[in-house]
């Protein structure tokens, strides 16, 4: 991530990060995903196979994803649809089952239910979020109040699609996750971002590793979300931040979802740090508080 540096300096200390995301694979022409018969499902025709393949081997590359939900038929077809657009699918039933292999294995994204009988998906999400902060999870739900998609974005989901979804929708926001995360850790490359690295600015000290904030009383754990929107500030200090901005640089959105993301987050970040630590920038945004 570029550093925009307003009055103040930011300076960081730590290694520097190698390495850069992995290409995605598009999907093949003419591979569309069957799901007539299927609730919850609008796609398309042209697909065969059955659950349980996990497509793509020997494709060098080919990104894996986890499906986790309780339901067959479900599980069954977004995995058919993955398979023909050319990624690797693994498959867990509860929510128990989706976290253990999800910690046990590498996934590039974890496609997630919420409602399941063993173990609530917000649980599973928190779980893995706490083990693997850079964990790319998509919630796909029947549950559609603003409340719990608010609820989830807040707690380091990247997507949340509703049940019932169209195939070709899924499909899309999977391409565009996945792309996200690979030109943001592409990023994070090209800018030195690191385990071990410190970013200061004025009385503000962030730990990339450990996801704390210091602002002179100690250290204060943050939520992935919390720690990237911060940071995005620090680098921008002494400038106004727009919310398009921040939904685009810490959720990964390019247009608004029509949520308070944002402001709720900025609110636990004040609730932590102290209200004055971020200022609101009326008809601008946000921007963290001159010393």
């Amino acid at each position: 991530m570029a550093s925009h540096q307003g009055a103040a300096q930011v300076t960081r200390t730590g290694p520097r990060m190698t390495g850069s995301g992995t290409a995605h694979l598009t999907l093949a022409a003419g591979a569309h995903p069957a799901s007539r018969g299927v609730p919850g499902i609008h796609g398309m025709e042209g697909v065969h196979g059955a659950e349980g393949v996990h497509g793509a081997e020997g494709v060098p590359g080919a990104r894996r994803i986890l499906i986790v939900d309780d339901e067959p038929n479900i599980r069954s077809f977004i995995g058919r649809a993955l398979s023909a657009a050319g990624y690797l699918t693994g498959f867990a039933g509860s929510g128990s089952d989706g976290l253990r292999h999800a910690l046990d294995e590498h996934y590039d994204l974890v496609i997630l239910d919420l409602v399941m009988p063993d173990m609530d998906g917000c649980n599973v999400l928190d779980q893995l979020l706490s083990a693997r902060p850079d964990q790319t999870v998509m919630v796909l739900s029947c549950v559609a109040d603003v409340a719990t998609k608010v609820d989830c974005l807040e707690r380091g989901a990247r997507d949340y699609l509703t049940k019932p979804f169209s195939l070709a929708e899924l499909l899309v926001r999977i391409r565009v996750r996945l792309r996200e995360d690979a030109h943001r850790r592409g990023e994070s490359a090209r800018s030195g971002e690191a385990a071990g690295e410190i970013i200061r600015t004025g009385n503000l000290t962030l730990d990339v590793t450990r996801l704390v904030a210091d602002i002179g009383h100690g250290p204060v754990p943050l939520t992935r979300l919390e720690f990237l929107l911060l940071r995005e500030l620090a680098e921008h200090h002494g400038q106004s931040v727009s919310k398009g901005r921040l939904l685009a640089s810490v959720w990964g959105y390019d247009f608004d979802p029509g949520s308070n993301v944002v402001d709720v987050c900025v609110r636990r970040l004040r609730s932590k740090l102290g209200f004055s630590l971020i200022k609101t920038v009326r008809g601008e945004g946000y921007q963290l508080a001159d010393d």
